[in-house]
């Protein structure tokens, strides 16, 4: 009896829809070539860069949060998938651009362009039934994007991967009174450069990567920059950005804070995260439902446990994310394979509810439930373990924990630093300018 190759559906042509199909590819005895569904014109996901806002000019979504004069707030070193490191060369920290050149050049070197479907986005993925005893395989249906007539096709695919994302679906926390705020108001997804705010008094709500980029590029054109955020004050950011507690209510003209102070901002800018979206799944059908952290219930943040053919690559926060991609995926196929055997769906439930329950009881809340930080490295080893491929190298944790520190010293001068790799568990520094106090 000869056995049919599996055939994979690949959702997005982002850094992990790349990942996805680089390592289908990689296994054709395994696996029929992919179909890379992509709905723009382009792969790189959110690396690629367009000064449209809103929606583009066919009047589809603007997906990309992509700003100007964005660089990486992880070097790297770090950053690479573990089977094809960026130019050393390059600097640690990379412009924006310089990271779609390696998405670019990682499709070319592993032949994943011919498998992209461009310009086809992705309507509908439900499960279909193949027969007694036998796996579910997957319908799915796509259009066709700025086609004067509407094309729709519908194939049929033994496995899924959701790549989509998220950071395109922007997360505006309810305020009272917000929808009467008379000034400017826009989520950080729609900010691209700083001229626009020249002279103006803006206020940033949300001190993590994106609210405190804003507000090191806005300062230096801005007549004032508000930082609302709670916790901690951030430091390193430049004498004039003032930190004031969370917003408590809005009016017309005025902004009140937590502890009574008001302003009167010309600009609000929320820079308050994403949220996850998926409207070409029925979670319901699914056994999914809509969680304080997302979806969920997910075995290993990946796969619901009533359809293990189903996987969602790349949800995971506060992670080095190609590595977190890579050790996906090759976990992912190693289940589609046969050679990484999963426990009944009952198991997997009870194993998602045990690890949310041990989390809260440390203290943690719900929400960031997918925000991994430290335990992104006993994560991935977790994967690997039992997938059977090579855990990612200790050097990467260490670099990772020596620029979160770094950072946290100087939000303005961590990027002046260098790191290079010497080998799976050796590293060292090139180069620091955060000594000399200079600001990017």
């Amino acid at each position: 009896m000869t056995s049919t190759k599996l055939r994979v559906a690949v959702i997005g042509a982002g850094a992990a829809g790349l990942c996805a199909a680089r390592h289908i590819l990689s296994s054709p005895d395994t696996f029929a070539p992919p179909v890379v569904f992509e709905a723009s014109a382009h792969l790189g996901g959110i690396w690629v860069y367009s000064e449209e806002t809103g929606e583009d000019a066919e009047g589809q979504p603007v997906h990309s949060s992509m700003y100007r004069d964005l660089r990486t707030n992880l070097p790297k070193e770090v950053m690479a998938f573990p089977d094809f490191p960026f130019d050393p060369a390059l600097p640690s920290f990379l412009h924006h651009s310089e990271v779609l050149a390696y998405l670019e050049s990682y499709a070319k070197h592993f032949g994943i362009q011919d498998y992209v479907w461009f310009r086809w986005q992705v309507k509908e993925v439900s499960p279909v039934p193949r027969g007694k005893g036998c796996p579910s395989g997957w319908k799915v249906t796509a259009a066709l994007q700025g086609s004067e007539s509407t094309e729709c096709i519908t194939q049929h695919f033994d496995a899924v991967m959701v790549c989509t994302g998220h950071y395109s679906s922007p997360l505006i926390p309810s305020i009272p009174g917000l929808e009467n705020f008379q000034g400017r108001l826009l989520h950080s997804h729609s900010y691209r450069y700083p001229e626009p705010y020249a002279g103006l008094s803006v206020l940033l709500v949300g001190a993590r990567a994106s609210g405190v980029d804003l507000a090191l590029q806005l300062s230096p054109v801005a007549a004032r920059v508000v930082l609302s955020h709670r916790g901690p004050p951030v430091c390193g950011l430049p004498e004039d950005v003032q930190q004031v507690p969370p917003l408590l209510e809005v009016t017309k003209e005025t902004v009140v804070f937590e502890d009574g102070s008001v302003l009167q901002p010309d600009v609000l800018i929320f820079c308050t995260g994403y949220q996850y979206h998926f409207p070409f799944l029925s979670l319901a059908q699914l056994g999914l439902q809509e969680t304080d952290y997302g979806v969920g219930p997910l075995y290993r943040h990946l796969l619901p446990p009533q359809h293990p053919s189903l996987f969602f690559i790349g949800l995971c926060r506060n992670i080095c994310p190609f590595p977190n991609f890579h050790c996906q995926v090759l976990f992912a196929l190693a289940v589609l394979g046969g050679s990484c055997l999963l426990p009944s769906a009952v198991e997997m439930e009870a194993d998602m509810q045990e690890r949310l329950l041990q989390y809260l009881q440390d203290g943690r809340v719900a929400r960031h439930f997918l925000r991994l930080d430290t335990r992104q490295w006993s994560y991935a080893e977790e994967l690997a373990h039992a997938a059977g491929f090579p855990s990612l190298p200790p050097a990467l944790q260490e670099i990772y924990d020596a620029v979160h520190a770094s950072r946290v010293h100087s939000v303005s001068t961590f990027r002046g630093t260098n790191y290079r790799l010497l080998g799976p568990s050796t590293w060292e520094v090139l180069s620091d300018s955060t000594k000399d106090g200079d600001a990017e």
